[in-house]
């Protein structure tokens, strides 16, 4: 299954991670120093979620992200549907 909020769109991302080496000056050392980057990937928060919505009197099930779900609680599942296109 796809990592794609259907509210947000919101997508894994690419990053970087540094690795380092040595110790650092406050505890004696000579600092500490970047040795390589290590590629890793940033995954959305998503849920996979059944939303009331009282004005279809039914659930609407979908994989969204807890940023989207808090979208939801605030604006409403019917107006936050309805602005996506879902609806």
């Amino acid at each position: 299954m796809s990592r794609i909020c259907i509210i947000r769109g919101t997508i894994p991302h690419k990053g970087r991670r540094i690795h380092r080496s040595g110790l650092a000056k406050k505890k004696g050392g000579i600092g500490r120093h970047v040795t390589k980057t290590v590629n890793r990937t940033v995954y959305p928060n998503l849920q996979e979620k059944r939303i009331w919505v009282p004005e279809l009197g039914q659930f609407v099930k979908m994989k969204i992200s807890a940023k989207a779900l808090r979208t939801i609680n605030k604006n409403g599942a019917y107006n936050t549907l309805k602005k996506v296109g879902l609806l």
